[in-house]
């Protein structure tokens, strides 16, 4: 939606939730990373300013799977009146009168994500302070995993069956870029497929639990985990799983290689089990459909971008880490 059609509708949005003919909305903009579909914006009631996050779904597309906020608005209202730091839905609803769309508004916040480019002000953080923010990112996560998700999820449906979230990647292997790069795949899949854990535990994930999905304050503070479209019900160490991948040398080539951020892989996996409060099982199964999954979306993503679908060239240093990723995933299931 184009700002300039965006903007009166937030006027008409804002009297009607304010109460108030004569708020103003100003500050209306583009948030970064959501692909044109979340904004920033805020009113002005009262001779007060509050700024605000919009959510609606992308134009054109249907609204299940990732493009249902009201997945977002399940897992954000699950969250409130826990310890996991997040956003709490202000407004939300699938009428259509004010965006066309079903939406979501919650509190902007002051801070940022972690990001990898260089020069970003997470890069110049020591690492006492990295160390800590590690330890609140895993601690939300323990008590993410913790949600009774029986009571408060339903509408996220049944949880995903182990053997389902390796076959599901299946369909987007013919679109991969460089697929002989991935030569280890079908063994890799293969591997996980033999070797399900059994026991492991269901509940509540996140779905990209990483550094760019969590927002701290500048001091170090972990404020939010934010971006939930990939959330649903399953194996929740999934998470685990991803964002030890995500900290982990041996899987990026050299030059792609997207590790560091956060503590070592062993030491990640002890934050978290201290907050979670039990061992973590098979977690070695779980970090390798970390790395095939994102060695599957990284191909696609890449192809996407060669055939001018989606342009992105930061997938051209990440599709470096192709063999690496699939290598590692062997190498944890051995």
């Amino acid at each position: 939606m184009e700002l300039a059609e965006l903007e009166p509708r937030l006027i008409r949005f804002a009297r009607a939730k304010y109460a108030e003919n004569a708020v103003k909305v100003s500050q209306v903009h583009k948030m970064p990373g959501h692909a044109g579909f979340a904004y920033g914006f805020s009113v002005t009631s009262g001779g007060r300013t509050e700024s605000w996050f919009l959510r609606i779904p992308p134009p054109n597309v249907q609204w299940r799977g990732t493009a249902d906020v009201m997945r977002q608005v399940t897992v954000l209202r699950a969250l409130d009146g826990t310890e996991v730091p997040h956003c709490s839905i202000r407004w939300a609803g699938t009428e259509l009168e004010w965006f066309d769309r079903p939406y979501f508004v919650v509190p902007r916040l002051e801070g940022d994500v972690l990001r990898l480019r260089d020069g970003e002000w997470g890069r110049k953080l020591p690492p006492t302070t990295l160390e800590e923010m590690a330890r609140q990112a895993m601690m939300a996560l323990a008590k993410v995993h913790r949600v009774d998700w029986r009571r408060s999820c339903a509408y996220l449906g049944d949880p995903i069956p182990f053997d389902q979230d390796v076959i599901r990647w299946d369909r987007f292997m013919p679109k991969v870029a460089e697929p002989e790069r991935m030569v280890l795949q079908p063994r890799v899949r293969e591997r996980l497929l033999a070797t399900i854990p059994s026991g492991a535990p269901v509940g509540l994930f996140h779905g990209d639990f990483q550094p760019t999905n969590l927002f701290f304050s500048f001091a170090g503070r972990l404020l939010a985990v934010i971006d939930w479209e990939l959330c649903g019900l399953g194996a929740t160490l999934n998470d685990l799983g991803w964002t030890v991948t995500f900290n982990d040398p041996p899987a990026w080539a050299t030059e792609g290689g997207v590790a560091g951020f956060f503590s070592s892989p062993d030491a990640l996996i002890a934050m978290y089990e201290e907050a979670y409060g039990a061992r973590v099982p098979d977690i070695d199964w779980f970090r390798a459909l970390a790395a095939y999954k994102f060695a599957i979306i990284t191909g696609f993503n890449l192809g996407l971008h060669r055939r001018g679908k989606r342009p992105d060239a930061t997938w051209e240093v990440t599709g470096l880490s192709l063999p690496t990723l699939l290598g590692r995933a062997l190498e944890l299931l051995s």
